[in-house]
């Protein structure tokens, strides 16, 4: 298997760390976006919407972040990842697109105002990942994981731009709950850590 990602990416950071929470060999190639790697032709080929993270398993290409956890979990055979039952898959699924949504055009969105200059409003997405985190503190509250009993790709799917939005000036403190679920991911065997940027060195 072959991850195109580049290491400050997070959503390619969710594939990478599924890939090491599964313990699946890959190899991992940097594409560096600020040289506008993701829309050379050779990569459009890949994902013509020029996103990363892109996966290669052996010519079957999966391109989405969120794709490439089904489909890991799928190829692996691992229905604790992901639940084959009706309520099981549909919970996860809610997750998933929170993932695509809330979490991207919050903490995600804020995270991007701050290291790299995007063309957001910060007030507006620090906003929108605080209202996120109290929705993932509220659900927290009494069980251990968002979906299910045991980890998820729906707790992989919100763990890295949730983990880092302190880098985008959203304060953590004050959500015990969520900063718990980043503690037990972080605990789980295979784990793969998401790379601080220099703005924001590991304590």
């Amino acid at each position: 298997m072959k991850l195109y990602h580049h290491p400050l990416s997070g959503h390619a950071h969710r594939a990478r760390l599924f890939l090491g929470l599964l313990g699946l060999p890959h190899e991992l190639i940097e594409i560096d976006v600020t040289r506008r790697e993701h829309k050379t032709p050779e990569f459009l080929a890949l994902n013509p919407f020029g996103q990363i993270p892109v996966l290669d398993d052996d010519g079957v290409i999966v391109a989405d972040s969120n794709a490439i956890l089904v489909y890991l979990a799928k190829k692996a055979g691992r229905t604790d990842w992901l639940p084959e039952d009706p309520e099981g898959a549909a919970r996860v699924q809610r997750w998933l697109s929170v993932a695509a949504g809330e979490v991207a055009y919050g903490p995600g969105a804020a995270r991007l105002v701050a290291l790299f200059g995007a063309p957001f409003h910060a007030d507006e997405v620090i906003g929108r990942a605080h209202a996120l985190l109290e929705k993932l503190e509220n659900h927290l509250a009494g069980r251990d994981w968002l979906a299910a009993g045991h980890p998820t790709i729906a707790d992989i799917a919100i763990y890295s731009y949730v983990v880092r939005a302190p880098e985008g000036h959203v304060d953590l403190d004050g959500y015990a709950a969520v900063n718990r679920l980043l503690r037990r991911i972080e605990a789980l065997p295979g784990f793969v850590p998401f790379a601080h940027t220099p703005a924001q060195p590991a304590a």
